[in-house]
Formats: structure tokens, C-alpha cells, sequence
């Protein structure tokens, strides 16, 4: 039941939100083991001239980038699992986008099951409930 926010430096199309979409969903569940018909997944476009890095814009730049957090559940993913996740995202979204500048970040969030939860439930009364 991971929620993804993006926010990417790209043009917005119909297919580069299938791609982008297509690849989390791909690694959140072949890596972290997550749900895809829990997985919801928002996607913001941030024009490059928009995105600055070090004072100066990915445009003048010639950059791509790409800010990305998932919120999962607490113990339920190894460092491994969450290092490799970001590896692998990071790569992909080099390969989708081109020129991915080093300044993107990908930020895997644990979150207390206590406090986290969805269709008004907390994922710690889903656990105690299964």
C-alpha cells in the first residue's frame, strides 16, 4: 500500500506518465515486495527552466532530475532492499530521461504502521486483523 510522489523534470505526455508509472510499479514490487493493486503512484512535471540546482536551472544545465519519495510501512523492508530500490530507480530513471543530474533524490520513508494507513485503516490494525 505504498503511496509514490513524483516530481520529475520532464515534458508531460500521456506515454512518459505510462513510463514513469510502469517502471516504479515494476521495482516497488519486484524489489520491495509491495502490492500492485495497493501501489498508488502521483506524478508532478517540473518545467526544467523551473528546477534550479546549485543557482542554476536543469535547462541551462542540460539535466534532468527527479525528486521521488515512497512512504511504506516500518519493518517491512531490509537496508538492502531500500538501498538496491534506490540504486535501480535512479538508474532507470537515467535511462528514461537522460542526463540525470547526480542532485536527484529518491527518499524511502518508513512510517509507523500506527500512524499510516488507507480506506481508514491504520496498517497496524491491519496487521492485528488478518
Amino acid at each position: 500500500m505504498p503511496i509514490l510522489n513524483v516530481k520529475v523534470a520532464a515534458k508531460k505526455s500521456p506515454e512518459m506518465t505510462g513510463k514513469i508509472a510502469s517502471i516504479l510499479l515494476e521495482l516497488t514490487t519486484r524489489i520491495l515486495g509491495k502490492d500492485p493493486n495497493l501501489t498508488a503512484i502521483a506524478i508532478d512535471y517540473v518545467d526544467p527552466d523551473d528546477w534550479i540546482v546549485g543557482g542554476r536551472t536543469l535547462s541551462e544545465q542540460n539535466k534532468s532530475s527527479l525528486y521521488f519519495d515512497i512512504k511504506i510501512t516500518d519493518e517491512t523492508n531490509t537496508k538492502d532492499e531500500k538501498a538496491r530500490y534506490i540504486a535501480e530507480v535512479f538508474a532507470a530513471f537515467e535511462h528514461l530521461l537522460g542526463n540525470l543530474h547526480e542532485e536527484s533524490y529518491i527518499y524511502v520513508q518508513d512510517v509507523r504502521a500506527a500512524s499510516y494507513g488507507y480506506g481508514g485503516k491504520t496498517q497496524e490494525y491491519r496487521y492485528h486483523h488478518r
